[in-house]
């Protein structure tokens, strides 16, 4: 690393007080977080993020993850300091509406961010879907001397991440993957907005991660740009294990009279205590003020426009060694259906038509499924844990944990709903696959965040929920209104009994939500 600490901490100044001036301007918002990270996020994105601000949407770029996404201005004031299409004027109407700074990060509002991150634990496990998406794009596309799918998954996250199930959930399933491209920075600053969280939160973190089947690294000090950089060289070298750093932060760091408590979370520091931190921060520049070095030192544009030009050569020598394999790549990332979409919808139908017996919604749809598995590659399915009774898995499925060192495209997620839902957003969100995932329907309301922020983000995940009807087989009578989960812009299809209503959950479900390339899918079978 070759900046000093004190140019280090400098460049990290800029963060802070992008944050505390976007925040006090706002008159809402939680600087407190973005003042504590600043050193970690300094050290990550100047000297280890792989990332083109010019083209946002560069393939390989490596995926950043504000999980503690109350932080917002963390990532807004990085995007704006490395060359992002966000200008100081769209800090300055952070939480205003119809900004490009809403007051949690918001995937397509802001060039840069990779997912909506509201809800605690769902940045997280978006990210774990990510890395898995990753690392089954690695194994489908590279060969021998051609590396086209090479990428990282960074998180920052929080307490609050922790505390939510669905950390457990996602993270569990991350260490049985082996996602080694996923790396986690735990911003241990034992505050949430109560207060201090050993009220409430005990868990030892490094313990639970350790069993799981992380690396774990630390604590260390959050503050020390040396230390960040040494323990992130560390994880960037492990094999076979996703990696932890445990950073131990102050939550509103520089602040004198507010640092390392709850008033600092979620509320502005007001115009005394911030001209208390910038003397004490040696932070001579008044509001929304960066300084000329300190622009020049956080550019990342050039920098990125080399990488990503490295990256089309090589892609190119792929191209001319793998044509067929370098077509595909790029049909599937650029989300276009099959070329043979049209024929492919027709023997749906027709063997829709050829089935006369009643038969079970469900079972005529994994008769479809057998066809759209094998003809759209980049469907990756999966059920938590009921793949025998949803009937999700085709006969060219092949479950990841059958496969490990081939060409998985099937996930058992095992009793995990939600961590399934979340993940899926994840998947779907890094590109090059559509995900699809099963369970009952009475089941779907443990995972209906996840479904709802499928909707919200207009992302084509497919949720596949069997057995919608009064009664669930000897389990007893129950009712299930489906047509409730159809909100935020998610298309819902509710099938009977009938063949040819298992062929319109898949022609209309996977077929719509790829050709249109936007919303969730409902099918309940």
């Amino acid at each position: 690393m070759q900046s000093t600490q004190t140019s280090a901490r400098e460049l990290a100044n800029a963060i802070r007080f992008l944050a505390i001036d976007a925040v006090n301007k706002a008159k809402s918002g939680h600087p407190g977080a973005p003042m504590g990270m600043a050193d970690i996020a300094e050290v990550l994105w100047r000297h280890h993020l792989r990332h083109n601000p010019t083209n946002p949407h560069w393939v390989n770029r490596d995926r950043f993850v504000l999980s503690n996404g109350h932080g917002s201005m963390l990532i807004y004031a990085l995007l704006h300091l490395t060359g992002y299409e966000l200008s100081i004027d769209d800090l300055k109407q952070f939480r205003q509406l119809h900004s490009k700074t809403p007051g949690h990060p918001e995937v397509d509002i802001t060039p840069g961010v990779e997912t909506t991150t509201g809800p605690l634990g769902q940045g997280l496990a978006n990210a774990v879907g990510m890395a898995l998406a990753e690392k089954i794009l690695a194994r489908r596309f590279n060969r021998s001397g051609h590396t086209i799918v090479d990428h990282r998954t960074w998180v920052f996250l929080g307490d609050g991440c922790l505390m939510e199930g669905v950390s457990h959930e996602a993270c569990s399933l991350a260490g049985v993957w082996g996602l080694d491209k996923l790396v986690c920075f735990y911003d241990d600053n034992g505050i949430s907005i109560d207060g201090h969280v050993a009220g409430w939160f005990r868990d030892d973190t490094a313990a639970r991660f350790r069993a799981y089947g992380w690396h774990v690294i630390g604590p260390i000090d959050g503050h020390d740009a040396n230390a960040v950089d040494k323990t992130t060289q560390e994880a960037k070298q492990v094999i076979g294990k996703p990696t932890l750093i445990i950073c131990r932060t102050q939550i509103g760091w520089g602040s004198p009279n507010m640092v390392g408590t709850h008033d600092v979370h979620g509320a502005p520091l007001g115009d005394k205590e911030t001209e208390a931190t910038r003397a004490a921060l040696h932070w001579p520049h008044g509001p929304f003020e960066i300084p000329d070095a300190s622009r020049s030192a956080w550019n990342a544009q050039a920098t990125g426009i080399a990488l990503e030009a490295k990256w089309q050569h090589d892609f190119s020598a792929y191209a001319k060694a793998h044509p067929e394999l370098a077509a595909e790549f790029l049909r599937v990332t650029q989300r276009e259906l099959p070329g043979d979409w049209p024929e492919l919808k027709q023997s749906l139908h027709a063997l829709a038509k050829s089935i006369t017996a009643a038969t079970a919604s469900r079972k005529s749809s994994q008769q479809m499924l057998d066809l759209l598995v094998a003809g759209m590659p980049e469907l990756l399915g999966g059920s938590a844990d009921l793949t025998g009774s949803n009937l999700t898995a085709g006969k060219t499925s092949r479950a990841w944990h059958d496969h490990q060192d081939g060409d998985a495209n099937y996930m058992s997620y095992g009793v995990r709903e939600f961590g399934m839902a979340a993940i899926m957003n994840g998947v779907v969100l890094h590109g090059g696959l559509v995900p699809y995932g099963g369970t009952f329907a009475v089941f779907s309301d443990y995972m209906r965040n996840g479904m709802r922020m499928s909707a919200l983000m207009r992302q084509r995940v497919i949720y596949v929920l069997t057995h919608d009807s009064i009664g669930l087989g000897e389990d007893g009578l129950r009712a299930v209104r489906l047509r409730r989960r159809a909100r935020g812009g998610a298309d819902c299809y509710r099938f009977g009994s009938d063949a040819r209503d298992g062929s319109a959950a898949n022609t209309q479900g996977p077929g719509q939500a790829g050709a249109r390339g936007f919303h969730a899918v409902y099918c309940a079978l």
